[in-house]
C-alpha cells in the first residue's frame, strides 16, 4: 500500500516562522489505483509571500481560515499508517511533513519512494525528470499545476505508468523496486566487510569515483557495516546501490568516534547522512541574571550570543527546547523572554507559572528551578580532560573541554609514567569545534563511567 503526497509550502525549507505547509493532498494507492483521498489547505501561522503565491495561486486570505497543521495531523497519520511514503522528489515533501510533525513533538518515519528517482530507472534518456516537463513528454495531464491534488493526482497517474512499465518490460520483469535500487550489493559485500576490522572508529563509504556517500561510526565497524547490508529500508538500499569502497579511522574511544564523525559529516556534507548533518547555527538559547538576580534565558540570533547555552540549526528547535524546559521547570515565559519585558505573563493566570513576573514568588525559589536547566546543558567545570580508552592497550584517547567547550582530542600513552596537565594538553589535536559537539559529549558522560581531570592552572584535580 502507497500514500502519494503533494504539498505546497511557503518557502524553499521549512523554518520557523516562514517555509511551512499551506496545502497538502494524500492519494491512498493499493497497488492497482487510488482508493482513497485527502486534500486540505492549512494556515501556516505565517505570512505567505507574493512569490509564492505566483507558484501557488495560494494566498493569505485563503488560508485565513483553513486548520492549522495540528488540527489535520491525526488525519495525516491515518492516512500514511503503514503505507509507503510516495513523491515526486520525495525528499522534499518528506522533510517537510517530518519538520512539522517533530513541531509538535512527534517523530513522523516512514518508507519512502521517489518517482524521480523510479523515472530514472525505468524510462531514462528524457530532457528533464521534473513533474510538469515529465508528465508532458508522457501524455499525462495534470489539472491544477502547483496545486497540491492536481500535482498529487498527476504523480498517481505517473506511478500506474512505472508500475505497468516495470511488471511489462522484459528488462525489469519479476524485479520488484528494491532490486532495481540495490543491484551490485552482493558482489561488494564480501570486498567491503574484508577491509574493516572489529574495532571502534570511524568508517567511510565512498562511490566510484571516490566520493564520500555516507560517514559513520561504530564500536565494531565490521558489524555495523554488515547492518547496512541486512537493511530493508530503502534510503539503505540506494546507498549500497552507489557502494564501491570503503575506508576507515580506528579512535579507541566511542567519544572520539561521536566527534569525529559529527566533524566529518559536516565538512564533507556525504548525501545519504541525514544525523549532525547541519553546519549552519542560526539561533542561541542564552542566559544571564538581570539586575534582581533572576535567572533569565533568551533566544537570540547565533551571531549576537552572548552567554550561550546551547545553539540551534534552526528557531524552531530552539524554541522547542525552551518551552520543553519551561514546561518541565515551571518557569515563567517573561523571563524566557516569551513574552514582554514588564508583563505578568499568561501562564501565571492559567497556574503554570507561580508568579515570579508579579511578585508572588522568591527569586531564590525560582532560580532553583532555572538551576535545573543550566546544570542540563552545562558541564559541572569549565577546564578538564576525559580520559577514555585508546587505539591500543597501552594508550590512552584524552578529549579536552576548556572554557565549557569541547576543544580537541588527542592520544597519550598513560603507561608507567606521570603525566601532567600540561603534557596531556600537548597531545591535543585542535578541532574547530560545532556547538553540538557539547552536547555529544555531555550525553557519552551521563552514560560512560570515563575518568576525568579538572585543570586548574597547573595542576589537577581526578574527580
Amino acid at each position: 500500500m502507497f500514500a502519494i503526497i503533494d504539498i505546497e509550502t511557503c518557502g524553499g525549507k521549512f523554518e520557523y516562522p516562514q517555509g511551512r505547509i499551506i496545502e497538502i493532498s494524500i492519494l491512498v494507492h493499493d497497488g492497482l489505483q487510488v482508493t482513497d483521498k485527502f486534500t486540505t489547505l492549512i494556515n501556516p501561522g505565517c505570512y505567505i509571500s507574493p512569490m509564492y503565491t505566483r507558484i501557488s495561486g495560494i494566498t493569505n486570505e485563503m488560508v485565513e481560515n483553513a486548520p492549522r497543521f495540528h488540527e489535520v495531523a491525526g488525519k495525516i497519520l491515518e492516512m500514511t499508517e503503514g503505507r509507503i511514503f510516495v513523491a515526486h522528489n520525495v525528499g522534499f515533501d518528506y522533510s517537510f511533513v517530518k519538520e512539522e510533525f517533530k513541531s509538535l513533538g512527534y517523530k513522523f518515519q516512514r518508507e519512502k519512494l521517489c518517482t524521480v528517482r523510479l523515472s530514472r530507472k525505468l524510462i531514462p534518456g528524457k530532457v528533464s525528470y521534473s513533474l510538469g516537463n515529465l508528465c508532458a513528454s508522457l501524455n499525462i495531464p495534470i489539472e491544477g499545476r502547483h496545486r497540491a491534488e492536481g500535482d498529487a493526482v498527476a504523480t498517481a497517474k505517473l506511478f500506474d505508468l512505472l508500475l505497468q512499465l516495470k511488471s511489462m518490460d522484459p528488462q525489469y520483469k519479476n524485479k520488484g523496486v528494491d532490486d532495481l535500487m540495490g543491484r551490485r550489493v552482493d558482489k561488494i559485500k564480501d570486498f567491503i566487510l574484508k577491509k574493516l576490522p572489529e574495532e571502534c572508529g570511524v568508517y567511510y563509504f565512498l562511490d566510484k569515483e571516490g566520493k564520500i556517500i555516507y560517514i559513520g561510526k561504530s564500536n565494531n565497524m565490521y558489524q555495523r557495516a554488515q547492518s547496512h547490508f541486512n537493511s530493508k529500508e530503502k534510503k539503505g538500499k540506494g546507498m549500497l546501490n552507489d557502494l564501491y569502497d570503503v575506508n576507515y579511522q580506528l579512535t579507541g574511544s566511542e567519544l572520539i568516534a561521536l566527534l569525529v564523525e559529527s566533524e566529518e559529516i559536516k565538512k564533507y556534507h556525504p548525501w545519504y547522512n541525514r544525523a549532525r548533518k547541519a553546519d549552519l547555527f542560526t539561533h542561541s538559547i542564552n542566559w544571564m541574571k538581570d539586575e534582581n538576580g533572576i535567572i533569565n534565558f533568551k533566544i537570540t540570533p547565533f551571531e549576537e550570543s552572548f552567554n550561550t547555552l546551547r545553539s540551534f540549526t534552526s528557531y524552531a528547535t530552539a524554541r522547542e527546547t525552551l518551552e520543553r524546559c519551561l514546561d518541565e521547570n515551571i518557569l515563567c515565559l517573561r523571563y524566557c523572554g516569551l513574552t514582554e519585558d514588564d508583563a505578568i505573563c499568561f501562564n501565571h493566570h492559567i497556574k503554570k507559572c507561580n508568579g515570579i513576573c508579579a511578585g508572588d514568588e522568591d527569586v531564590e525559589e525560582y532560580n532553583k528551578r532555572a538551576s535545573i536547566v543550566l546544570k542540563e546543558y552545562s558541564f559541572r567545570n569549565k577546564d578538564f580532560l576525559i580520559i577514555d580508552e585508546g587505539r591500543h592497550k597501552e594508550e590512552r584517547a584524552i578529549i579536552l573541554v576548556e572554557n565549557g567547550h569541547y576543544n580537541g582530542y588527542g592520544y597519550a600513552d598513560l603507561t608507567g609514567q606521570a603525566n601532567t596537565p600540561e603534557e596531556l594538553r600537548e597531545s591535543i589535536k585542535r578541532v574547530h569545534s560545532f556547538p553540538d559537539n557539547d552536547d555529544i559529549i555531555r550525553g557519552y558522560l551521563k552514560n560512560h563511567n570515563v575518568k576525568t581531570l579538572v585543570l586548574k592552572g597547573i595542576s589537577e584535580v581526578t574527580e
